[in-house]
């Protein structure tokens, strides 16, 4: 299984990013149910001992809620795709929980993360350079700001591969405060 961590975006950031989308020939947009703000990607995990293990490092982090926002817009460039993405500023209770997972997957057995943790949303991919048309979308939208949206839960994500577009299917719920779980009574 490939999987992930994730923030699941609130509806009104769907909705919102959804209408970023034009026609620009070589670009392929994202669907915006598969929208997400990824945490730590962790490739092929298949022995069930390592994704129980997993999934008990997980539920074992603990932060306080917090709200997200959406803020200007940009490209990764890569050599075979690159990428149009809406950005996310960094705050200190998002960095707090990437850190966390990522010293939780670590503590789990997985390598740590190669990638420094930049937060943003992927809309969409193209291969090639940057067309005039690409440029222009950037410079229309690079002041970009959405709502807050509270964050309660981040998500582990099953990502299958396609041919056409990605499908995700969230395999777990993790809430980010314990101490909002109800007690159970022995």
């Amino acid at each position: 299984m490939r999987l992930f961590t994730a923030l699941d975006l609130a509806s009104e950031h769907k909705r919102l990013l959804s209408s970023l989308r034009r026609p620009i020939p070589g670009v392929i947009w994202y669907p915006p149910q598969t929208y997400h703000l990824t945490l730590r990607f962790m490739g092929e995990i298949r022995a069930r001992p390592q994704l129980e293990e997993i999934d008990h490092a997980l539920s074992a982090i603990s932060v306080p809620p917090f709200d997200l926002e959406l803020a200007g817009v940009g490209v990764f460039s890569r050599p075979t795709r690159s990428r149009l993405w809406v950005g996310v500023p960094p705050s200190e209770p998002l960095t707090a929980l990437q850190a966390k997972i990522e010293s939780a997957l670590r503590r789990a057995g997985l390598p740590p993360e190669k990638r420094r943790f930049t937060p943003h949303i992927s809309l969409g991919v193209f291969q090639g350079d940057q067309s005039p048309e690409i440029v222009r979308w950037v410079q229309t939208h690079n002041l970009l700001r959405g709502a807050e949206a509270h964050v309660e839960h981040f998500t582990l994500f099953h990502s299958h591969k396609t041919s056409d577009e990605p499908h995700y299917e969230p395999c777990a719920d993790y809430p980010l405060d314990l101490r909002a779980l109800p007690r159970v009574e022995a």
